[in-house]
């Protein structure tokens, strides 16, 4: 019994890990939906975020040397991917918004777009360095230790549950609740929320359409970003590897779904969904293919949603005008 339930802290505690890039995605992908933008390139902008972040903390141990702050290479690894991400979704934002193209094609030609530019990038600082590039064992530590005392680690059955994490999921919590609050509490954020329900009576209102779905989606953008910066600090080790962040922003965008665009249900959603995708090794069946294991959360996914359709609850839809481009002429 007593080999049962550490085997089941232990999946919790790697579901939060394999969870939280997760969480920065579909937070980024809601906020960038929420506006009425669906934005299907999630996947480009975690691979943009992923090699612009590692890049960042790389290139500034390999400055400040003996002088390198473990507080300071986060902020900056943290502030790079967010950039990279915003960039990227300004891209998107230019050509669905103002130029009024297709979101879905534009959305996945950013997905193609997007890993091609991170895949370089990543490559090109491997070549150019000659060799992996990785930091040192030291601030790599500092990514993915928990920031809390040991001691409170230790506190029987609650201790790894709690306080075993790296400080990227708390800060994922911490966004997914200021989230919450921005959309249900704030002026600005049912502003955001009635464009993207319907953009024609928020501009009837006074309410600058244009400004908040580009807003929306460069700010969302950024934060998936952060999630791609979080895997290659976190699971990968600090070392790039051009094939680790694929299929994660498809798993977002899935979870975004799931989780029925409510930043606080991303926080659970996130945790189930980074226990399916390890499953496989901490389950494993030998008559069950690992392939069936690593579809899980889209077979889930798909069930939530055809549920939730034949309840046919309003709360539980997507916003109203999602995936459709808004022409003022024609309001």
């Amino acid at each position: 019994m007593s080999n049962f339930f550490d085997l089941f802290i232990a999946l919790i505690v790697a579901a939060v890990t394999y969870g939280t890039p997760l969480l920065f995605g579909t937070l980024g992908e809601v906020l960038t939906e929420k506006s009425g933008s669906l934005n299907l390139g999630v996947e480009g902008i975690m691979f943009m975020g992923g090699a612009v972040g590692l890049g960042s903390v790389f290139y500034y141990e390999k400055a400040a040397g003996a002088g390198t702050s473990g507080l300071a290479a986060v902020a900056i690894g943290i502030v790079c991917a967010f950039l990279a991400g915003a960039f990227a979704s300004l891209l998107f934002s230019f050509l669905t918004i103002t130029l009024r193209a297709n979101q879905n094609v534009t959305g996945l030609a950013l997905a193609i777009f997007g890993t091609g530019v991170g895949q370089f990038l990543g490559e090109y600082m491997r070549v150019s360095e000659g060799g992996y590039i990785s930091i040192s064992s030291g601030l790599a530590a500092f990514f993915q230790s928990p920031p809390f005392p040991a001691f409170l680690r230790r506190i029987p059955v609650v201790g790894n549950v709690l306080f075993g994490h790296s400080a990227f999921f708390y800060l994922g919590v911490l966004t997914a609740v200021g989230m919450h609050w921005y959309l249900n509490r704030t002026r600005s954020g049912l502003y955001l929320r009635s464009v993207g329900e319907s953009p024609a009576t928020a501009d009837a209102a006074g309410i600058n359409v244009t400004r908040y779905k580009y807003l929306a989606a460069v700010i969302g953008g950024g934060v998936s970003a952060i999630g791609g910066m979080v895997y290659i600090m976190t699971i990968a080790g600090c070392v790039w590897n051009h094939e680790g962040l694929s299929g994660e922003g498809w798993l977002a965008v899935a979870l975004v779904i799931f989780c029925l665009w409510r930043p606080l249900s991303a926080i659970w959603g996130s945790v189930l969904f980074g226990a399916l995708m390890i499953l496989y090794l901490r389950l494993a069946l030998p008559f069950v293919p690992t392939q069936l294991y690593k579809i899980l959360p889209y077979v889930v996914t798909v069930a939530v949603l055809i549920v939730s359709s034949m309840r046919n609850n309003k709360e539980k839809q997507p916003p109203a005008s999602l995936g459709l481009s808004y022409f003022r002429e024609d309001r």
